[in-house]
C-alpha cells in the first residue's frame, strides 16, 4: 500500500523491520464503539419552534464517529453517516410539524483525522472527505480558517467545494487571489438570500474572525472593516423575516457584537441568529431579546440546535428561543427522531458511512503501529503523572525517536518542546495510522542548539513557564497574537477548567452513575446540554514541557532541543539567562530528519508490540 511506500524513509531509520505485505498482521480491522457500551439517553424531546436549526460546526475530519470505547469517546460514536440518517428524519419531522428546519455549519473541515489529513503524496488535504459533506443539505456552510492555512486547499474550496453548493458556501471577508488571472474575488459568496419552504426570507453571511496566519493570496478582511463595505451595507438594506449570521467566530469574546450592531443600526428589532464556532466549545449568549448566538462545540463531539417562535414584523417584545448540545450517537439520534433502530438508517446515510469506510482503507488509516496499554490524557491526568499524555511524549517517546540513527544521541541533551504538538488524547487498545494523526498531526522539525552547560540548559524551562513581569507581557501580547493566528487550544482548555471548577466533590458523587462528559454552563436560559454526564476531571498543564534532565554536572556540555516552531524563544530565553555567549540563528541546526507526527508511530511500533 501506499502508506508503507511513504513509511521507507522513516524505516529506513530503524534498525526493525516491519512487515507491509498482504498478511495483514500489521493491519487493525475498522471498528466502532461496540453497541453494547450503555449511552446514557437524553433527558427530554428537543423544543420545536416556527424556525428550526441544526447546527455543526469544526469538525476537522471527524466523520466516522468516535471510535475508541473509553468514556467520553462513545458518546460521540455516531458517523457522518448517522448524522445524515438523523437530518433525514428530523426534516420529516419538521414537514408533519409544519416548520421549518434548516442545517448550517460554521467552519473548519480540514485538519484533524486521518479521513482528512492522511491522504497520499500530492493530495490535498480534505479534497476526498468533503465531497461526503457535499451529501448533505446544508443551508449555508461559512469558511473556517482550517481552509486558509494553505492556498491549495482554499483554491480546492473555490474550484471544486463551493460551486456545488450553489452559492450556499459562504465567505464574506475572505478572498482568494486566482491562479490564472491574479484577480482577487470571494472564496464562496459574501451573502446568500434565500425563502425557506415555509417561505420565510432570510439574509445570511458568512463570517470568519480577523485570522492572521492565512497563506499568501489569500485575504482575510477584519470584520470591524467588513461592516463598512458598501456590499454589505446593500446586502442588509432589505429586511428579512430574520438574520442568519453564520460564521467561524466564537459567540463571546470576539466581533460579532460589531456584525450584531451593524445590523441592528439598520433593523432594530429583526430577529437575528448567530451560529458561531472556532474555539470548540458549546457557548451560548442572547445579545437582545430578540437574538440568540449558539457557538457548537467541536470534532463532532456536538451537534446544536436552535429554535425560534417568531413574531410579526414589526413586534417589539422577546422572542422565544432554545438550544440543546446534542451528544452525536446512536441513542441521541434515535431519541428525538423517534425512529427505531432497525429502521433508522436510511439508504443515503449506509452510503455515506460505507464511502468514508473505503476512504479509511484507501488511505490504510487502520495501519497498526502497535496496542497501547492504557488510556493517556491531555489534560484529564496531572503533570507529571503515569496517565499523561504529555509525560509519556516528553520522557519516552521523543527521546526515543529522536535518538534512532542519531550520531548525537550519545551526548546528553535537554528536549523542550511548547504542548502544541499534541492535539488528541491517546486511548487504550490499536494505535493506527488515524490515531497518531489525530493525536499528533503536526509536522514540526526537530532542531537543536549545541554546547550549552547544562547549568544554563536546566533554565530554559523554569524561565519558559515562569516569565518575569515584561516577559509576562509578552506573554500576553503573544497569545493574542496566536489566537489570530488560529490558535484556540488556551480558550477550550480554560473551558474545561471552568467545567471541572463547578464540579464540587458532592456534585461529582451525586453524578457518580453518569458518564463522563461535557457539563456546559453558558449565558442562555435553561439547561443546554441534551445528555446529563459527569463533568471531565481537569489538571492544569504547562505551556512548555521538557525531558528528564540528564545525570551530569552543571559544566557539562549539553544539546538543547526543539521543535521549529519555538527556536525565535528558544535564542530569546537563552539570551536572557547567560551573558556569556550571544545565541543566534547560526547556532540551531537541524537535530534529526523526523517530523513531529511520526514519532509515537515510532514509538509504538517498538514499545507496544
Amino acid at each position: 500500500m501506499y502508506f508503507c511506500n511513504a513509511l521507507i524513509f522513516v524505516l529506513t531509520l530503524v534498525s526493525t523491520v516491519y512487515a507491509c505485505g498482504g498478511d495483514g498482521h500489521n493491519h487493525a480491522q475498522h471498528k466502532r464503539s461496540p453497541s453494547s457500551i450503555p449511552l446514557t439517553p437524553p433527558t427530554s424531546p428537543l423544543e420545536w419552534g416556527d424556525v428550526n436549526i441544526i447546527h455543526t460546526t469544526d469538525s476537522h475530519g471527524w466523520l466516522l464517529g468516535h471510535q475508541k470505547t473509553s468514556f467520553p469517546e462513545p458518546n460521540y460514536s455516531g458517523t457522518l453517516g448517522d448524522f445524515a440518517s438523523f437530518v433525514t428524519h428530523m426534516k420529516a419531522l419538521a414537514k408533519k410539524k409544519d416548520v421549518d428546519l434548516l442545517l448550517v455549519d460554521s467552519g473548519d473541515l480540514h485538519d484533524g483525522t486521518g479521513l482528512s489529513d492522511g491522504f497520499p503524496p500530492g493530495g490535498i488535504d480534505a479534497q476526498d472527505s468533503n465531497k461526503f459533506l457535499l451529501q448533505l443539505p446544508y443551508d449555508t456552510m461559512a469558511i473556517g480558517n482550517h481552509e486558509l492555512y494553505i492556498y491549495n486547499d482554499t483554491l480546492d474550496m473555490y474550484k471544486n467545494f463551493a460551486p456545488k453548493l450553489n452559492g450556499r458556501y459562504l465567505s464574506s471577508n475572505v478572498n482568494i487571489t486566482l491562479p490564472d488571472s491574479n484577480i482577487s474575488v470571494p472564496v464562496g459568496e459574501r451573502f446568500r438570500k434565500f425563502t425557506t419552504e415555509k417561505g420565510r426570507k432570510v439574509t445570511a453571511l458568512g463570517v470568519i474572525f480577523h485570522f492572521t496566519a492565512n497563506d499568501k493570496r489569500t485575504t482575510v478582511q477584519a470584520p470591524a472593516d467588513m461592516v463598512k463595505e458598501a456590499w454589505f451595507a446593500e446586502a442588509i438594506q432589505e429586511e428579512p423575516d430574520f438574520f442568519l449570521l453564520t460564521g467561524h467566530m466564537p459567540v463571546a469574546n470576539d466581533d460579532w457584537p460589531l456584525v450584531f450592531n451593524a445590523v441592528r443600526a439598520v433593523h432594530p428589532t429583526t430577529p437575528i441568529i448567530i451560529l458561531g464556532g472556532h474555539t470548540h466549545i458549546r457557548d451560548c449568549n442572547q445579545p437582545d431579546g430578540r437574538s440568540m448566538a449558539l457557538e457548537s462545540g467541536r470534532y463532532m463531539e456536538t451537534v446544536g440546535w436552535l429554535s425560534a417562535k417568531l413574531d410579526q414584523k414589526g413586534s417589539t417584545g422577546n422572542i422565544t428561543f432554545s438550544r440543546r448540545y446534542l451528544d452525536p450517537n446512536r441513542v441521541t439520534y434515535e431519541y428525538h427522531t423517534g425512529v427505531s433502530s432497525n429502521a433508522y438508517d436510511t439508504a443515503a446515510g449506509q452510503s455515506i458511512t460505507q464511502g468514508l469506510d473505503n476512504l479509511a482503507e484507501s488511505f490504510d488509516l487502520n495501519f497498526l503501529f502497535g496496542t497501547a496499554p492504557q488510556d493517556y490524557s491531555l489534560s484529564r491526568s496531572p503533570y507529571p503523572s503515569n496517565n499523561s499524555l504529555l509525560s509519556l511524549f516528553v520522557g519516552e517517546v521523543l527521546p526515543f525517536a529522536l535518538a534512532i540513527n542519531n550520531s548525537r544521541a550519545s551526548i546528553p541533551n535537554i528536549i523542550i518542546t511548547n504542548n502544541g504538538p499534541l492535539r488528541f488524547d491517546l486511548y487504550s487498545g490499536p494505535f493506527t495510522k488515524n490515531d497518531q494523526l489525530t493525536a499528533s498531526p503536526l509536522t514540526d522539525s526537530f532542531l537543536y542548539i549545541a554546547n550549552v552547560t547544562a547549568g544554563i540548559a536546566n533554565k530554559v524551562l523554569p524561565t519558559f513557564n515562569n516569565p518575569g513581569a515584561i516577559q509576562r507581557r509578552e506573554y500576553i501580547e503573544r497569545d493574542v497574537e496566536m489566537y489570530r493566528r488560529g490558535y484556540v487550544d488556551m480558550r477550550y482548555r480554560a473551558w474545561l477548567e471552568g467545567m471541572a471548577a463547578r464540579a464540587s466533590g458532592i456534585e461529582r458523587r451525586a453524578a457518580g452513575n453518569l458518564t463522563l462528559g461535557y457539563v456546559t454552563n453558558d449565558s442562555c436560559p435553561g439547561v443546554g446540554d441534551d445528555t446529563p454526564h459527569m463533568p471531565l476531571p481537569y489538571f492544569p498543564v504547562p505551556h512548555y514541557i521538557a525531558s528528564p534532565s540528564p545525570s551530569v554536572s552543571d559544566d557539562t556540555p549539553v544539546d538543547i532541543v526543539f521543535p521549529d516552531f519555538i527556536a525565535a524563544r528558544v535564542l530569546s530565553v537563552l539570551n536572557r539567562i547567560q551573558t556569556l555567549k550571544n545565541y543566534t540563528s547560526s547556532d540551531v541546526a537541524s537535530y534529526s530528519p523526523l517530523p513531529a507526527d511520526v514519532v509515537l508511530g515510532l514509538y509504538a511500533q517498538s514499545k507496544w508490540n
